[in-house]
């Protein structure tokens, strides 16, 4: 999420700066605007940090089209934005962080005992658990968690079946 926020944040101003420097009228800009967040409104299925590189590119792609003085704003714009890609996606920024979907074999309703299950099995400090289904039937729970390992072993979390209801 956090190269999702710098790049289009970043792309905003480096496309708003192009556009005041270059004279480019008020309307191509809002277009230029609208066009670059259809990306997010269209994108449900992508997760954010797909966005940002697609943001990213359009951005680079508009920045080198344009026609800017002086001359070397544009390419300053444009590893602007690869240094924010950089340094919003680089592995050390939250490797202990993850998000996972789970579908658990048991119907919890109960938020407390969920989390308390998840982190059991992560093996993790859960921060953000966004239940996306409960089966009473099917007695199953489908979840989106985001969560922080609480050390490198963790890292090797293996997997482990719930235990049945009713099972003796």
């Amino acid at each position: 999420m956090v190269v999702a926020y710098l790049v289009v944040n970043l792309g905003l101003v480096a496309i708003t700066a192009a556009l005041t420097m270059s004279g480019i009228s008020v309307g191509l800009g809002f277009g230029l605007f609208a066009v670059l967040s259809i990306i997010r409104l269209r994108s449900a299925e992508l997760d954010q940090q797909e966005v940002a590189y697609y943001f990213a590119s359009m951005t680079i792609g508009l920045l080198g089209g344009l026609v800017i003085a002086p001359a070397w704003l544009a390419p300053a714009l444009m590893g602007a934005i690869l240094v924010a890609l950089a340094i919003g996606d680089s592995a050390r920024l939250f490797a202990r962080y993850r998000v996972q979907s789970m579908i658990l074999d048991v119907a919890y309703t109960d938020e407390r005992l969920l989390i308390a299950r998840l982190e059991s099995l992560l093996g993790a400090r859960v921060h953000r658990v966004k239940v996306r289904r409960v089966d009473l039937v099917e007695a199953t729970t489908t979840v989106e968690v985001r969560y922080e390992l609480l050390d490198a072993a963790a890292a090797q979390v293996s997997l482990v079946r719930e235990p049945e209801i009713g099972a003796a």
